[in-house]
């Protein structure tokens, strides 16, 4: 179709070419479906019955005629003598083929004026006629098998379902190719909803479409100039704040006071934490790093072992091997929030790792005082503080969590907290499978 054409026009054009279409094979159909198929033994014996009334009929008295027609009447055809015949239309093209082919076989029916009707032709094609005899009398006769009409309309019906079939089919083929362009810019939106980028998605189908697809290429542009420019500006603004944290952490061990020294650079800790969260979260969906297969049971394991040589209580139980496809360092850094923030408002952490045909859960308990149920979500939002929850040691800007739902995430899985029945919380990693795409 023409570029300048709209998506409505285009619709409109492939129904109407779909309607014009169908209804032309149904006037080519009907047309020839409507014509009387005439069965060949039927036409002969017609003809020899007609043939026989007649002789008989011409050679006996009026009275008399009534009483033979019946005698020569049978299931499959019927006859009648009349005094007079009333006016009757015209015979049908159809119905004088008919005619020609039973004079056919009795020529001698030819010199009387032999007439056929089709009664009630949409439901049977009962054929009736009259024939004249010398007398200027007339027989009248019914042949209910003389046209097969019945099988013919079924075979009509059948031409126009295929017709109708194949034109839907068609025409939905046809409405596909035009909405193509819509679905990909659907699928090109769900992509850069999750932070893929991609390449500018080619202008085609109608007006509106291509407007819509140019509109979208150009927000898609600026989305990713904003990413840039954001991840430009953080990393010059980490660089800057490092800066002055490590000259204050290099004067800090001149400080003579032990006590003082040792609460200001647990202070420049606490803020070169706090900026490192706050770049890991706002650094833009533009992670460079890929995918590749780890353990991500020995991942946990060795995570739950440094918390234990740092003096926690942690333990690791369950499946000793779980190959999954993930980003490393990201999904590395989620486990590892979950279980630093497990040990930091509990006394033990208990780490579980399960595999069934769904995938593989870890599964993170410590035994604190939990959250609010009616909190929960809002404990996994970024910049959230649950500090009348989870009162103690309520350091940093409140991004663990948050940071551990979006690269859990991005690997398809998912993050579930929840309050243990027993106390504390409960922090379940779920990845689905396949866990390695080949």
């Amino acid at each position: 179709m023409h570029p300048s054409i709209g998506l409505l026009g285009r619709v409109l054009a492939i129904v109407l070419l779909t309607i014009l279409i169908e209804f032309c094979a149904s006037t080519i159909l009907y047309d020839r479906a409507s014509k009387l198929r005439v069965r060949e033994d039927e036409v002969h014996r017609v003809a020899e019955h007609l043939s026989g009334a007649s002789r008989v009929m011409i050679q006996r008295p009026p009275a008399e005629r009534p009483a033979i027609a019946a005698r020569l009447s049978s299931k499959n055809f019927t006859v009648r003598w009349v005094p007079t015949l009333p006016p009757a239309p015209p015979m049908s093209p159809d119905l004088t083929v008919m005619r020609d082919q039973i004079t056919h076989w009795e020529p001698v029916l030819a010199q009387h004026d032999l007439r056929l009707y089709l009664k009630e032709p949409g439901r049977g094609g009962l054929v009736t006629g009259s024939l004249q005899l010398a007398d200027d009398s007339w027989i009248t006769f019914k042949a209910p098998q003389l046209v097969d009409e019945g099988k013919f309309r079924f075979t009509w019906i059948v031409m126009m379902v295929v017709v109708a079939l194949g034109l839907s089919l068609i025409a939905g083929l046809m409405v596909r190719s035009t909405l193509r362009p819509v679905r990909k810019l659907a699928q090109a939106a769900a992509r850069i909803g999750h932070g893929e980028r991609q390449e500018p998605i080619e202008e085609t189908g109608g007006v509106e479409v291509r407007e819509l697809v140019h509109a979208f290429n150009e927000m898609q542009a600026r989305i990713h100039s904003l990413i840039n420019d954001r991840v430009e500006a953080l990393a010059a603004v980490g660089h800057d704040l490092r800066t002055p944290l490590a000259r204050l952490q290099l004067r800090a061990e001149g400080i003579g006071d032990e006590g003082l020294r040792q609460e200001i650079g647990n202070d420049v800790m606490e803020m070169s934490a706090m900026v490192s969260s706050l770049l890991a979260y706002l650094g833009g969906e533009d992670d460079p790093e890929k995918q590749q297969p780890v353990d991500v049971a020995i991942m946990t394991a060795t995570l739950v072992d440094e918390i234990a040589d740092d003096g926690g209580r942690a333990e690791y139980e369950g499946i000793d091997h779980y190959d999954a496809l993930v980003r490393p360092v990201g999904f590395k850094r989620a486990i590892r929030n979950l279980i630093e923030n497990a040990s930091k408002y509990g006394e033990s952490v208990f780490v579980s790792g399960r595999e069934d045909e769904r995938g593989v859960t870890l599964s993170i308990a410590d035994d604190g005082p939990g959250i609010a149920e009616d909190r929960l979500q809002d404990a996994l939002r970024p910049f959230v503080r649950l500090d009348a929850a989870r009162g103690r040691n309520t350091k940093g800007l409140g991004l663990g969590l948050a940071i551990a739902v979006r690269a859990i995430e991005r690997e398809g899985g998912t993050l579930r907290l929840s309050n243990r029945p027993e106390g504390g919380l409960l922090a379940e990693v779920f990845l689905p499978s396949p866990s390695i795409q080949t």
